[in-house]
């Protein structure tokens, strides 16, 4: 049987995840607030900049910005995008 949540991101009643995505606190506020929709989005964009920026995911400091990107991005706030990335209409 499907969880439904109120998702932060996408704004409206959606089938929540299976289980906290994350560790601690934060792992618990995505579980309780985001999607499975908005998080595999999420994980969608994270794998875009991953590639794009050739981010090294065993420096501490690329961790603290996907994080970061992370949190802008569930609060609809401006995210950082590939060098030359261009969004394609779905």
């Amino acid at each position: 049987m499907t969880r439904t949540i109120f998702c932060q991101k996408l704004n409206k009643e959606a089938e929540g995840l299976a289980v906290p995505p994350y560790p601690g606190e934060k792992g618990q506020w995505i579980y309780n607030n985001i999607s499975k929709e908005a998080w595999e989005a999420w994980q969608k964009h994270q794998t875009m900049l991953i590639n794009e920026k050739r981010l090294n995911l065993m420096e501490p400091d690329t961790r603290k910005y996907l994080t970061e990107q992370m949190d802008k991005f569930f609060a609809n706030d401006e995210v950082d995008q590939a060098d030359g990335y261009v969004p394609t209409s779905d």
